[in-house]
């Protein structure tokens, strides 16, 4: 290492340590230790321009121990990148562009929110699904324009949480040769050394997942790091881990130490490291002018390397138009042209069908004018029916649209947010619904990132059957739909579905399916407004009337017993408007005016959904009443156990007429 880089590197760990420092709060180890490690990414390794964050074919950097953002923030500023000294300053402020973990979309240049260990390492596995994928599309002889790698550090605890294992095995099965971490191999976690926890051999266990594996004892010795990026870098077959050894807070008093993980090093702690590693002990936020000359080489170099790529591409435009118009029309988040003339619409008089069933018909019917649609199950797709017919299997043909994922739901799950924020694809991964337990932190990550990630969930509640309670979903659907931001569906037949999948497509926002095991009836399509229902998230499919005396609103398959309960309740004379809400997030962004026009506040309100009630009593208030379930399912054939649950138009009526009597009773207007 020579002076300049040594300058550079600490240029880097100081400017990580006073923003913490400042902060009062943060994790000043890790900058310590991987410092060398950043330096040589960014400065040598990565094709990147920070002046323009967003090139199609930049190299992508995770940082999976999002923990250490103060170094990702410093290397970003350093490179050149919009981001400021002053915004370094403002680490984990309010309304800064420096948050305590890094968040996408914040912050220039970074490619993913990290933070939840493990969850960076496997969305760069997604990243790296993405660009094998979009290469072996668009790439063709002499026109390499998607060829990038994926890099990322990852630390211990990334490595001991379950996802990074389901990941890497999938790597590994999937040949991702463009993808590669460093992993931070500092022998400490956060309760004290890895030893109490933490034993295995972990590159053995990574052989075992076909990665190409090496070390570096020493995480300052640059030319060791540099020929072990250089060895993976021609390994084109097996993704690849590099175990740098490196001394958690290098050069503080606390170095080697969990003391050093997760708190400011003090203002004494700051002093003497930088004494120790010759560095002003009076500045703050300081870089050399040779330093700071030096890392801002990375600018030139990234113009050089985007601009290589524009004059390629122009060149393949000219060759191929027709793939260049498709390449640049993906990238930049559009859908084609009329593509939803595609969306089927089916007639009354189908028969009927489970909406996992046309789940797959709408898909596949999507798929042939919307390619970059890609996904598949976890080891279930038999059963969610997410195979796009007549395309290959990604593992023997990377331009396969259909991902075999194995059971590994939440390594599902993650990577399809990191091909979403990769661009240029709409992924989705499907399984069970009770199983999106496993995928909550990456639903959670799609929801935070604003990620285009669709999750299809099937087998939707007690109404699967047999399986009983393991497999049927009572909570799920409320602890998803009190997830912000991310659009929930539980479409009641098979028009709502062809609706869903529309909007899915459309609004560029993660969403997930709620989709039916049994057969459901058909709406008319031409009776009622179907899709601008869906679209807002409920809409009235029965008027009961000018002045109806009771609203029963209810999603999914549950809209079906609800509307016979209407027909029964009107042969008593009692009008019932009917109101189905496939969206719950949907109607919450509709306006005022319209959710009262679907609400009215005189009615009183009934509804209706085989899930917990909990989310239900803010639209049927203290007055009305739900049906639904607040206990686990039971194994029985599965109309069998709708009916034991309360699911019928029977049990609906009684219900509607006690809370008629009730609002009557206490004086709350009803229509008649």
């Amino acid at each position: 290492m020579n002076d300049l880089q040594q300058i550079s590197i600490n240029a880097l760990r100081f400017l990580a340590v006073d923003a913490v420092e400042k902060a009062n709060s943060g994790h000043p180890g890790a900058p310590l230790g991987d410092a060398p490690i950043a330096y040589l990414l960014f400065h040598k390794y990565m094709r990147h321009n920070p002046k323009h964050s967003k090139w199609t074919n930049r190299d992508r950097f995770v940082l999976s121990n999002g923990h250490a953002s103060a170094l990702l923030y410093s290397a970003l500023h350093l490179s050149g990148y919009n981001v400021t000294l002053d915004d370094l300053a403002q680490f984990r402020q309010w309304h800064s562009r420096t948050p305590g973990h890094p968040e996408y979309g914040d912050t220039d240049g970074v490619e993913v929110t990290t933070g939840p260990l493990g969850q960076g390492f496997a969305m760069g596995v997604g990243m790296a699904i993405a660009e094998k994928h979009l290469a072996a599309v668009y790439n063709r002889p002499g026109y390499d324009i998607v060829d990038h790698f994926t890099y990322g550090i990852c630390g211990d605890g990334d490595l001991m949480e379950g996802v990074s294992h389901e990941a890497a095995s999938l790597a590994g099965t999937l040949g991702l040769g463009k993808l590669i971490y460093l992993y931070d191999d500092n022998l400490i976690s956060l309760d004290g050394p890895t030893e109490l926890s933490f034993t295995e051999d972990v590159l053995k266990r990574f052989e075992a997942y076909h990665w190409h594996v090496q070390i570096v004892e020493d995480g300052n010795d640059l030319d060791a790091i540099s020929k072990a990026l250089d060895a993976a870098r021609a390994e084109t077959t097996k993704p690849s881990i590099i175990a740098v050894r490196t001394i958690i807070g290098f050069g503080s008093p606390k170095a080697g130490t969990n003391k050093v993980h997760g708190e400011p090093l003090g203002a004494e702690g700051v002093k003497e490291t930088k004494k120790n590693l010759n560095w002003p002990e009076d500045k703050t936020f300081y870089v050399p002018e040779e330093a700071e000359k030096h890392w801002r080489e990375i600018v030139a170099k990234g113009a050089r390397y985007e601009q290589q790529w524009n004059e390629l591409f122009a060149k393949y435009k000219q060759e191929f138009p027709e793939l260049a118009a498709e390449f640049e029309r993906t990238h930049a988040g559009k859908l084609k042209e009329g593509w939803r003339d595609s969306l089927p619409k089916y007639p009354v008089d189908s028969k009927p069908v489970a909406t996992r069933s046309v789940g797959n018909l709408v898909m596949n019917a999507v798929a042939k004018t919307v390619p970059e649609l890609i996904g598949g199950a976890a080891d279930l797709s038999t059963s969610t029916k997410t195979v796009i017919q007549g395309s290959a299997n990604f593992h023997l043909d990377p331009e396969g649209r259909n991902i075999y994922y194995g059971v590994r739901e939440f390594g599902m799950c993650a990577a399809v947010n990191g091909m979403a924020v990769h661009g240029g694809i709409i992924p989705y991964g499907s399984t069970f619904f009770v199983f999106s337990d496993y995928c909550k932190p990456a639903l959670r990550l799609a929801a935070l990132m604003k990620a285009h990630s669709i999750f299809v969930f099937t087998h939707d509640s007690v109404g699967l059957g047999e399986d009983g309670p393991t497999h049927q979903p009572i909570e799920h659907l409320m602890a998803l739909r009190a997830t912000p931001y991310i659009i929930d569906f539980r479409p009641a037949d098979a028009n709502e579905t062809s609706a869903a999948w529309g909007v899915a497509l459309e609004l560029k926002r993660p969403s997930f399916m709620a989709l039916s095991r049994q057969n459901l009836p058909v709406l008319d399509p031409d009776k009622y407004n179907v899709f601008d229902g869906v679209e807002k998230g409920a809409y009235i499919v029965e008027e009961g009337g000018s002045a109806p005396d009771v609203l029963l609103v209810a999603a999914g398959s549950e809209l079906w017993p609800t509307l016979e309960a209407a027909g029964h309740l009107k042969q008593e004379g009692i009008y019932a408007r009917v109101v189905s809400m496939p969206s719950f997030q949907l109607f919450e962004e509709q306006s005022d005016d319209y959710k009262l026009s679907v609400f009215p506040d005189h009615l009183p309100k009934l509804a209706v959904e085989a899930g917990a009630s909990m989310g239900w009593w803010k639209y049927v208030g203290r007055h009305g009443d739900v049906i639904g379930i607040d206990h686990f399912g039971a194994s029985a054939p599965g109309p069998l156990v709708m009916e034991k649950f309360g699911f019928t138009a029977a049990n609906i009526v009684s219900h509607a007429k006690v809370i008629i009597e009730r609002a009557r009773a206490e004086k709350i207007g009803v229509g008649r």
